[in-house]
């Protein structure tokens, strides 16, 4: 069997480590979506809240993404594109969940989303490796181009959805009151 792009049994069990850490916990992720405490419901209402309309569709789609593209990396198939699918559900979560909260988790901000992204990103540069289906098919290589292909493609559809489907908050009744009361000045 072929080795990783870099032709070593260490990319290649790094390769699997990865896989083997961020792939399950995009299928946890993505399953909380739907079997959690408030399941598909309660993940509609946040979508609603974050202002990505329809809430419905995108709570389904996040999930079956996420869950999908776990159970691919976690394999080693379709690497590639399963880390664009990563990219792109960070990107998304930056720039809705943890926009303007900082750089550190604990008070919200992107720090995890963006370790996650980055992981998915180098992990498409380093190939699933030789211990992976696609490794099998001898198809364990990855590369510059792969990793820029699924940055490329997993930022360009984030940004495209949020174009299309984030819609502004609505002002609060007591925001429209304080705009009436100084406009009266």
């Amino acid at each position: 069997m072929p080795n990783s792009s870099s032709g070593s049994a260490g990319a290649d069990v790094g390769a699997l480590i990865l896989r083997l850490t961020v792939g399950p916990m995009m299928i946890v992720h993505g399953s909380n979506k739907v079997f959690g405490p408030d399941g598909l419901d309660g993940t509609t209402r946040y979508f609603d809240f974050l202002g990505l309309q329809p809430a419905a569709v995108h709570a389904r789609v996040a999930a079956a993404t996420e869950i999908g593209t776990g159970a691919l990396l976690t394999v080693g198939s379709m690497t590639p594109l399963a880390a664009a699918g990563v990219i792109g559900i960070m990107t998304v979560a930056s720039a809705t969940d943890h926009k303007g909260k900082g750089f550190f988790v604990f008070k919200g901000g992107w720090e995890y989303v963006g370790v996650v992204g980055a992981t998915a990103a180098a992990l498409s540069a380093l190939g699933p490796g030789r211990y992976s289906f696609d490794g099998a098919r001898g198809k364990g290589r990855g590369g510059l181009k792969s990793a820029l292909f699924s940055v490329a493609l997993g930022v360009g559809a984030a940004v495209g959805m949020l174009a299309v489907s984030r819609k502004p908050a609505e002002p609060s009744v007591d925001d429209d009151a304080v705009e009436s009361d100084s406009s009266d000045d």
